[in-house]
């Protein structure tokens, strides 16, 4: 089954968010949702261990670059999308991520900061692509998006994004108090109390639009893609 990767080798990026907005969207549609997390501050793992459990979620955490194609391929058979959570900073976990994902999410932040972060992991998608003949799906989502205000360093993002062809989602993950009530409740976005959460309405709209785009990228059925057969010393060697 799919397996979707998401990576900015900058902090602060908005992926953690990205990730648990995606996770806990597929859970609500019914979907097997196995998570690996490989972020240090494993944020996705202290949230899973005090949010009401789901039978149909497992996160696999504290997992390296030794052991991390085996544990994507062992939960690729028995879970609908296996998403992997990828550190904020430059790691040997990158490139092995890559090679066993069927889609890569990059979420860049209006900043010329996150654009250099989301750089570096298109940078070594292009070098897969001419050194392994290993071509890698992915898109850019912009995140922490500002409904209301359009920056000008948005704008360059964006731009410098279309002159390089990269695909950009068409739903930006917008910036909202929601979201970070996530993770201070340890709840799931449908769960949470409207009355108490600013604008949650907008912000389920925004994850289910998320939600709808991934999946019309890698949809459930989608088979394995040729990475999922290489080694990770290969890929180490690659990058």
């Amino acid at each position: 089954m799919p397996v979707v990767t998401f990576a900015n080798t900058k902090g602060g990026a908005g992926k953690t968010t990205a990730v648990l907005l995606l996770t806990t969207e597929l859970l609500r549609r019914g979907y097997r949702v196995c998570l690996i997390d490989t972020d240090p501050q494993r944020w996705i793992s202290k949230w899973f261990d005090a949010a009401e459990r789901q039978h149909n979620l497992t996160v696999e955490t504290f997992v390296s670059a030794a052991s991390l194609q085996r544990t994507v391929n062992d939960y690729r058979a028995v879970c609908d999308y296996v998403i992997v959570d990828l550190p904020g900073a430059q790691t040997p976990l990158l490139a092995t991520a890559i090679g066993l994902s069927d889609h890569v999410l990059i979420p860049i932040q209006g900043s010329s900061m996150d654009a250099q972060g989301g750089a570096q992991v298109l940078d070594l998608l292009r070098y897969l692509d001419r050194k392994a003949d290993l071509r890698i799906a992915h898109s850019v989502v912009l995140s922490r998006v500002n409904s209301f205000v359009t920056t000008r360093a948005l704008q360059a993002v964006k731009q410098l994004l279309a002159e390089q062809s990269v695909h950009v989602l068409d739903t930006p993950i917008i910036e909202r108090s929601a979201y970070r009530d996530m993770f201070d409740f340890k709840a799931f976005l449908h769960t949470m109390d409207g009355a108490k959460v600013s604008n949650l309405d907008k912000a389920i709209e925004n994850a289910v639009s998320f939600a709808d785009e991934v999946q019309r990228l890698v949809p459930v059925a989608r088979k394995a893609a040729k990475s999922g057969q290489l080694t990770a010393g290969s890929l180490e060697k690659a990058a």
